[in-house]
């Protein structure tokens, strides 16, 4: 079987980085340590830690960094023959740390590696770019703000909608979206096109300052989303069909910072509906109150064990069993 047949569960398309965490030298001076990361890679990376089959679209570079993020994935077991190597340095990702563990992130992307995916570049993965018929698509994040990079995933999220199971996280970084009203317009095109809506109440707060979660959720399920599910951080997290609803507190945990939270979430929700058998449209149109809990119940205990590592860290799967 050649790199690219395996059976693939997930594909997660998106972005490839290298967060710079905030550390300190023997004599106290401020240092920065290189993680992987990138909200789809950690997605990519969570999903297959946990024993899903999974593959990373996107590019990565060359240079130590992009060494660094193969070798991250591989280790990982996200399977192989869906990213292309380039010779475009890394995105780097400076993190910022406040003193609660929560994140805020600097970014130097200028020509690099992961914004670099053009239409052309798909037809370059296996089947010509045609993904595997059975597998769902997770994009989000950054890579849908970068050019050229964010045009090629709305497109190939158009060509993909109501053919597979699709998940969206915004994931939104404030700081990098010049024009706020294009970007608006964008995203109710990808909400119209997605089964998976994932957010947080900061994003919502970015996406509908004066809108009321509540009836944002509801005029997503109305468009026709299958499924929203929305973090709160300590305040737990809710989850949304059009017939069921769920909330779950937060577990209870030390934190040490909050990097790749959100992306571990995401990566446990897709978990559990792969395990129930739900990893396709109808299924998770099915989902009934109590799937809807246990849901929440296996996200928020991976995004919890997440934040007792330092950068975006996943746990693995035995531990969790």
């Amino acid at each position: 079987m050649t790199p690219g047949e395996e059976a693939v569960a997930v594909i997660v398309a998106g972005d490839a980085l290298v967060d710079l965490t905030p550390a300190r030298t023997t004599l106290g001076t401020l240092a920065y340590e290189p993680h992987p990361g990138g909200s789809c890679l950690n997605v990519a990376v969570g999903l297959a830690r946990l024993d899903v089959p999974t593959a990373f679209l996107g590019r990565l570079s060359r240079d130590a960094f992009g060494v660094l993020l193969r070798d991250h994935l591989t280790a990982s077991g996200v399977l192989d023959g869906w990213s292309l190597a380039t010779d475009d340095l890394s995105t780097l990702a400076f993190v910022h740390l406040a003193a609660d563990g929560q994140a805020t992130y600097s970014f130097h992307a200028e020509g690099a590696a992961d914004r670099g995916l053009r239409p052309e570049h798909l037809h370059q993965l296996p089947n010509g770019g045609r993904l595997p018929p059975d597998a769902a698509l997770h994009l989000g994040s950054i890579a849908l703000v970068f050019e050229p990079v964010a045009s090629t995933l709305e497109g190939l999220l158009q060509r993909e909608a109501r053919s597979r199971l699709i998940s969206l996280d915004p994931n939104i970084r404030p700081g990098l979206i010049a024009d706020r009203a294009s970007y608006l317009r964008r995203f109710a095109t990808w909400t119209a096109d997605v089964d998976i809506v994932k957010v947080s109440s900061e994003d919502l707060a970015w996406l509908y300052p004066d809108g009321h979660e509540d009836d944002v959720v509801a005029d997503w399920l109305a468009e026709g989303v299958a499924l929203v599910l929305v973090t709160h951080g300590a305040d737990g997290a809710r989850a949304a069909t059009a017939s069921f609803s769920a909330r779950v507190p937060a577990p209870r945990t030390r934190v040490v910072d909050t990097v790749g939270a959100g992306d571990a979430f995401t990566a446990g929700a897709l978990t559990y509906l792969h395990e129930t058998g739900a990893l396709d449209r109808a299924a998770v149109r099915a989902l009934d109150a109590e799937s809807l809990e246990r849901l929440l119940t296996f996200a928020s205990g991976v995004a919890a064990d997440t934040c007792t590592r330092r950068g975006a860290d996943p746990p693995r799967r035995d531990p969790l069993r």
